[in-house]
């Protein structure tokens, strides 16, 4: 196995940089910090936090009963011509919401660019989505957004979001996607009667080192669009609020910096050619490269699915070096996650069980795909690829894991299905670190002394049984037996089960991008 040897191919500048020898998980932000630092943040805590929470929570509460009376008899299909008390509504709740804000530590917000009108540009793409606190310019401009259904029915919340007329998406609503797009196409076409609509293209947060792929929804509409990128110059940068973080964490720690800097650049309005409005992916993918650039930053065509996968608590939680999330991007270019089901996994697994252990090459790999050779089955390929060879099982594990991140143990039993002995059931210590260094995506792992651990009899091999009652004797196996210096960040004990732990895009970048059609036709013996 190459796992540990793998680098990650990067694009800068909408040009291939080669591979990356220094990969940053973006879904994944840790927080250091000096003696110095915990003494500061410890001060804050007693004294400028509360204080700043406090104030903050009192600004909502003051900002409640003018959005109250504004949307009060405000229909939800037209727009209202401005009268001059809706104006000054409008202006006093901006005014509130940067007093919030700056009792925040936000003193002050630096703009460059010029804001596009509506009707120059019906919306604005903004990245890189990095926490909470991206909601700055939607207070600022009291732009649309799109958010989850849920959020209007939570108090005080809730009638401050319907005041800037956000298009909701329904988790309920299987048609909720369509007629979300087709609201944004309807508002965008309005000629600038409409606000403006602000969208996070990238889907979920990310640690601002680099533009994950962008989702098509905002696109769809095929209108101008205005790039808005977003800034956090701080000395110390805490305003990173990826999944795996707990909001509350991002926001005590932001509260008990002294000052907080935020910059804003809106980038020139960018007009569709014809192709991009036919091609919403290639629309998002362009504007995407341009945003980039201005930033500095690499493109990586990750998504909130491999988000999801980075994410995913339990004892096999992904390290952060894996590069299954590599995995999954490749799979996902070549179509082969796609209508990938349980049913499927399972006829992958006997088909990949009946090659008895065979090792193939690249150009048997690619027959088993059914894919003609190119470079992203080459590059599949080289994840497993040991003197030339490799065993399809491991890639049908990595499939497994990319696919159900959440059902860790039914990956677990899929592979022993491929690697166990059909008399008793059980798998060797060989078997047993091929599974887990694949299913990890790693390549450094103590399997020796976790083997010796789980087969106290010394029977010189293991069942899934074994491996399970072992879990639950010691669910933090992988931070033990993991043989790389730095430790796997702990799960928040709040969250084990996998149905807590799911990721889900936040309040202010809701999905509502069309399910990409399935694309993957069943593959063939």
């Amino acid at each position: 196995m190459r796992f540990p040897n793998r680098k990650l191919r990067t694009v800068v500048d909408g040009e291939d940089a080669g591979v990356s020898a220094h990969f940053r998980n973006p879904f994944v932000h840790e927080l250091r910090f000096t003696p110095l630092q915990k003494l500061k943040i410890a001060v804050m805590t007693v004294t400028l936090f509360p204080v700043r929470l406090l104030f903050a929570a009192f600004m909502m509460l003051l900002a409640w009963p003018f959005a109250f009376v504004a949307t009060v008899g405000r229909s939800e299909d037209a727009v209202e011509p401005l009268s001059w008390w809706r104006w000054l509504v409008d202006l006093v709740l901006k005014a509130i919401m940067r007093a919030m804000w700056f009792s925040g530590g936000f003193h002050w917000v630096r703009v460059k660019g010029r804001p596009a009108l509506p009707s120059e540009a019906p919306i604005l793409t903004m990245a890189p989505h990095s926490s909470y606190f991206d909601a700055i310019p939607v207070t600022m401009t009291m732009a649309s957004i799109v958010m989850k259904a849920e959020s209007k029915d939570i108090p005080v919340w809730g009638t401050l979001i319907k005041f800037i007329r956000p298009v909701f998406v329904s988790r309920s609503d299987q048609d909720s996607r369509r007629k979300t797009v087709e609201e944004i196409k309807r508002r965008a076409c309005s000629d600038g009667e409409w606000p403006q609509i602000m969208i996070f293209p990238e889907g979920t947060c990310t640690n601002r080192s680099c533009l994950i792929a962008f989702k098509p929804g905002a696109f769809i509409p095929g209108v101008p669009v205005q790039p808005v990128l977003l800034r956090y110059p701080n000395e110390m940068v805490r305003i990173n609020s990826t999944p795996k973080q707990v909001v509350f964490k991002i926001l005590w720690l932001t509260l008990c910096q002294l000052h907080n800097s935020v910059e804003i650049e809106y980038l020139p309005t960018y007009t569709p050619s014809e192709e991009e409005k036919k091609d919403p992916a290639l629309f998002a993918k362009n504007v995407r490269r341009i945003m980039a650039k201005a930033l500095g930053l690499r493109i990586i065509d990750y998504s909130f699915e491999d988000c999801q996968l980075a994410m995913a608590k339990g004892p096999l939680r992904l390290p952060k070096h894996t590069c299954l999330l590599e995995f999954a991007r490749l799979v996902r270019h070549l179509g082969l996650k796609a209508g990938v089901t349980d049913e499927v996994l399972h006829e992958e697994a006997s088909r990949a069980r009946e090659l008895c252990g065979s090792r193939l090459d690249v150009e048997g790999f690619s027959q088993y795909l059914n894919q003609p050779m190119t470079e992203a089955v080459q590059d599949v390929f080289s994840l497993f690829e040991e003197h030339g060879k490799m065993d399809v099982r491991e890639y049908v594990i990595a499939l497994s894991v990319v696919c159900r991140p959440f059902r860790y143990l039914e990956t677990i039993k899929l592979a022993y299905r491929m690697f166990e002995a059909q008399e008793d059931g059980a798998v060797v210590e060989d078997e047993l670190a091929v599974i887990l260094k694949t299913a990890l995506g790693i390549g450094d792992f103590a399997v020796c002394d976790l083997f010796r651990a789980i087969d106290c009899q010394d029977k010189g091999k293991i069942t899934f049984d074994d491996f399970c009652r072992f879990l639950e004797d010691c669910p933090d196996f992988v931070e033990q037996y993991h043989c790389l210096s730095e430790p796997i960040p702990q799960p928040s004990r709040e969250s084990t089960s996998p149905s807590e732990s799911q990721p889900s895009t936040n309040g202010f970048c809701a999905d509502f991008s069309p399910r990409d059609p399935s694309t993957h036709s069943k593959k063939q013996n």
